[in-house]
């Protein structure tokens, strides 16, 4: 279980931005009485912003979803790189957290996150030494993945020195695609290299990430390979001392991965884990679209009505309108994603107004640039120098690695916890 002590002790950062007037010492725990509000003006902009009723309603609607199918969820961490928001994960039931590097695993670990699969090899003699250092703690529990009789060789001598023994899983992958073998004869030559290792090297099951493919089609036979390769292994004693593990699933075909991967027998104990990382902020571009398809045509999602939300946005002042039809906003590519398309103006808000509205289908971003944003509007448009604009983002990863921490508002705009991040 993960403190709640080590976030709320810990110093506001000075050198951050998004934060309002605080006095130097006051903790992460002081914040809610701070009186910060984001339309009152009490906080720096540009800002990111988690909406906090969404956010629960996310964990909420993954955490059924996964439960209907009888699956496990482990996150993928590298989202949000967020102890507070690993915390809130695991609350709610998740199994573990996914992350994709050594130090990644460190810095949960350190925040008190005791399982981590690494979807990712562990290569070279540096990330080993992090990974090793970990393994000292007898209640961690830690997996990776390996693809090639090269890198079992090196982590089987690095392991073996050192006295422990690293649980690996087997990747597939497809041609054309990432990481994974992919073929028999490297799949051979993983096991037969995994077999020189039988004290520092246990091999514990089988992964993949699917979201490498575009098609449904490609996607359901690498799936089923999988399994069909998991139940080969099991029948010749490959797989031994313990629960085995199949995973796969980013956060585009999850459902797709329940519902080949569900309620599988491999004639011994078996834990089907999930990964999808993305559902817990949703988005309106990437992740938006593939929830679409999801809620259409997955029959566990359409019995659950209820839709992921996206809850994280990036709001920012117009701070020039230097030519007709042009607004100049204080965005840039150091606060937020453009990598999946730019973000998209959501709300307009101006200091004093009651509330914001919804900004006008019409304003559309047209380039971004370090600092600065421009964006489209209409000749005539009530739009002022000091105004507020929320923009909604595609591809959540992106943002989140752009900021210290991210502002907790409730339905009020009120800031009521600093989520921190640890990139």
């Amino acid at each position: 279980m993960i403190d709640e002590n080590i976030f709320q002790d810990r110093a506001l950062d000075a050198c951050g931005k998004g934060l309002g007037v605080f006095v130097p010492g006051q903790t992460l725990g002081e914040v809610r009485g701070l009186g910060w509000n984001l339309l009152h003006e009490n906080v720096s902009l540009p800002v990111a912003v988690l909406q906090a009723e969404r956010i629960e309603h996310n964990l909420r609607w993954m955490q059924t979803f996964i439960a209907r199918y009888g699956v496990l969820l482990a996150p993928h961490g590298k989202t949000t790189m967020s102890p507070a928001l690993f915390r809130r994960q695991l609350d709610a039931g998740a199994w573990g957290i996914t992350l994709a590097t050594a130090p990644q695993v460190q810095a949960a670990y350190r925040h008190g996150v005791r399982r981590i699969l690494m979807a990712n090899q562990l290569v070279g003699r540096g990330n080993m030494a992090l990974i090793s250092r970990l393994l000292e703690d007898t209640a961690f529990t830690f997996y990776c993945i390996v693809d090639s009789a090269a890198n079992v060789a090196q982590l089987g001598e690095y392991f073996a020195g050192r006295g422990q023994r690293l649980h690996v899983l087997l990747e597939l992958g497809a041609a054309g695609g990432r990481t994974g073998v992919r073929d028999a004869a490297q799949e051979q030559a993983v096991l037969a290299e995994l077999a020189r290792w039988p004290h520092a090297l246990k091999l514990c099951g089988i992964e993949l990430y699917e979201g490498v493919l575009k098609a449904e089609a490609d996607i359901r036979a690498l799936l089923r390979h999988a399994v069909g390769r998991l139940k080969a292994l099991a029948r010749v004693g490959e797989l031994r001392d313990g629960p085995v593990l199949l995973s796969g699933a980013g956060s585009a075909w999850f459902d797709v991965v329940a519902e080949e991967f569900a309620g599988i027998d491999i004639g011994q104990p078996l834990q089907v884990v999930l990964r999808p990382g993305c559902y817990l902020t949703h988005d309106v571009g990437i992740y938006r679209d593939a929830h679409t398809r999801i809620q259409t045509h997955n029959p566990v999602a359409r019995e659950m009505q209820a839709s992921l939300l996206p809850a994280l946005q990036v709001w920012a002042y117009v701070q020039s309108l230097p030519e007709p039809g042009l607004a100049i906003v204080g965005l840039g590519k150091r606060d937020a994603a453009f990598d999946a398309g730019l973000p998209l103006p959501a709300l307009h808000h101006r200091p004093g107004a009651a509330c914001p509205h919804a900004a006008p289908a019409h304003w559309q971003l047209s380039a971004m640039m370090d600092q600065h944003a421009f964006m489209r509007i209409g000749t005539q448009d009530d739009v002022q120098v000091g105004d507020l604009v929320a923009f909604d983002i595609s591809h959540p990863c992106l943002t989140f690695d752009k900021w210290r921490q991210l502002a907790l508002i409730d339905a009020d705009y009120n800031v009521i916890d600093l989520i921190e991040t640890c990139f």
